[in-house]
Parts: structure tokens; sequence; C-alpha cells
């Protein structure tokens, strides 16, 4: 009787358990739309005092949720838009070290959602090749997490100039932006325009490097986003207008973030709050760069 009892026992503990972690998984997939509102409200916070901290607990918390319901991949790309932008903001002008980790953690997360997206059972980005391969197979709902994964290893990338292992990476990269550019190139303001500028602004000629192509790819994102965006311009003004020592069209680029109202796009004060903290470091340097 008591064997019996022992093992009714820890047979309902069993199903209790169970049925615990099914609830909190049920509560925690129910809540998810929650934080995605939540991140929006974010991005309409101008005050970058407020925000950072806000960011920081938000994605503790987030990664704790994680733990408990370990398939749910979109918390995965909130946390990776969260570190992603949690590094361009706050840590690589300041920290670079810091902002690298952090790059990396985010584009960690979003490619673990790639890899359950394309269905693929191991680290996929071994060679171009098998990017290109893999890529194939992605459609239009992988967009945020191939960007995602793209901006946030280029972010870690542009941060590790120095380390020839971290360039050579950067091929795949420009693969998985190309895809997303086929599916959808407005997704996030047409950020992979920024991307493409950036390169081919930055890269020397022989490399491959184009600075009227960089100009046209900038102004292609200023009509998408019909310069509300002010990332925009200060991307302009570091990866092109300074490229080509135009001292001028530097100065038009970043006096357009410092003089436009954050009321321009109510959406995305924070972004925008975000580009003009920016500027303002480039103006500080203006000396060293011309």
């Amino acid at each position: 009787m008591k064997n019996k009892l022992s093992r009714a026992t820890v047979v309902l503990l069993i199903l209790f358990v169970l049925q615990s972690c099914s609830m909190r998984r049920f509560a925690i997939r129910q809540a998810t739309p929650v934080f995605e509102d939540a991140v929006k409200a974010f991005y309409e916070e101008d005050n970058l005092n407020i925000a950072r901290p806000a960011l920081a607990s938000n994605l503790k918390l987030m990664e704790g949720l994680l733990k408990s319901d370990p398939e749910n991949d979109a918390i995965r790309l909130l946390l990776a838009q969260g570190y992603a932008g949690y590094a361009l903001a706050f840590a690589e002008d300041s920290d670079q070290t810091e902002a690298r980790h952090l790059y990396m953690r985010a584009k960690n997360y979003a490619q673990e959602v790639l890899k359950h997206a394309l269905n693929l059972k191991e680290n996929w980005a071994l060679t171009p090749r098998s990017v290109a391969i893999a890529l194939q197979k992605a459609n239009r709902s992988d967009v945020p997490a191939l960007f995602w994964t793209g901006f946030a290893w280029a972010g870690a990338i542009n941060l590790s100039l120095e380390d020839p292992g971290a360039l050579l990476d950067l091929p795949k990269v420009e693969q998985i932006m190309t895809r997303v550019r086929q599916l959808d190139s407005t997704y996030f303001y047409g950020a992979v325009y920024l991307f493409f500028g950036s390169i081919y602004g930055q890269k020397p000629r022989i490399l491959g490097g184009n600075p009227s192509k960089a100009k046209s790819l900038f102004e292609t994102n200023l009509k998408i986003t019909k310069g509300k965006f002010l990332l925009s311009y200060v991307y302009a003004a570091k990866f092109y207008a300074a490229k080509v020592l135009d001292e001028a069209l530097f100065d038009q680029y970043l006096k357009k973030v410092l003089n436009t109202p954050l009321s321009i796009a109510p959406e995305i004060k924070l972004l925008n709050q975000v580009a003009k903290q920016k500027a303002r470091r480039l103006q500080a340097q203006k000396d060293e760069i011309f």
C-alpha cells in the first residue's frame, strides 16, 4: 500500500510540474505581445537617462522569461533588438569592448531564431557558401531575424577592425543583408541601405569601396524615411562626407540632425535622440576628421 501511495504521489508531482511548466509557457506566450508593445513605448521615450536603465532591466527580465520558455523565438528577437540597440545607443561610443560583447550577444539570439526558422541543426555560418545555401530558404517572415543577425554582427565587426578573423566574417554579413534587401528593404526604417552605404563608404577602393555608391544608398534611405530617421544623416556624415573630406556636407548633415525637432517622428524619439547625441560627438571630433 505504501509503495502504491508513493508511486501515486510521484505521478501526481510529475503531472503537477508538467502542468506548471505548460502554464508558465502559456502565460509567457500570452504576455509576449505586451513586451512588443513595450518596445514601441520605449522608442517613444526621449530621455536617454530614463531609457538606459529601463532597457537593461527589461532585457534581464526577458532573459528570465526565456529560461521558462526556451522555445520562444519572439522573445529571442526582442532580446536581439534590445542588446543591439543598447550597444548602439549606450556603449559603442564609450566602451567598445562592452559594445562588441553586447553586439555578439544580440547576434547570437537572432541567429538562433534563424537556425530554427531555416531548420538548421548546427552552426550554419561556417563558410560563405553554406550561408548562401541556407539563405535561399529564407522568406519575408524571416526578415527580422536576418536583419538583427546582420546588424548586430556588423556592429561587432566594425569594433574589431584590428582583428583579421572578425573581418573574414564580413562577406557572410553582406550575404545576410543582401537577402534582407531582396525580401524587404524597408524593414526597420530601411536601415539595410545604411549598412551597405557604410560598407561602400568605409572600404578602400581597392577592396570594393565606392563613395558615390555609398552616397546613393544613403539618399535612398532618406527617401524611404522622408528624412525623419535622423541616424541616416549621422551615418551619411560619418561614412560618406567624412570619407570624401567634404566638410561642408559633413556640417550640413550634422546640423540637420541637431536642428530637427524630435516631434518630427514621435514614434522614434529615442532613436532620434541617440542620433543627436552621436551628431554632437562627431562635431567634437571634426578637427581630427578633417
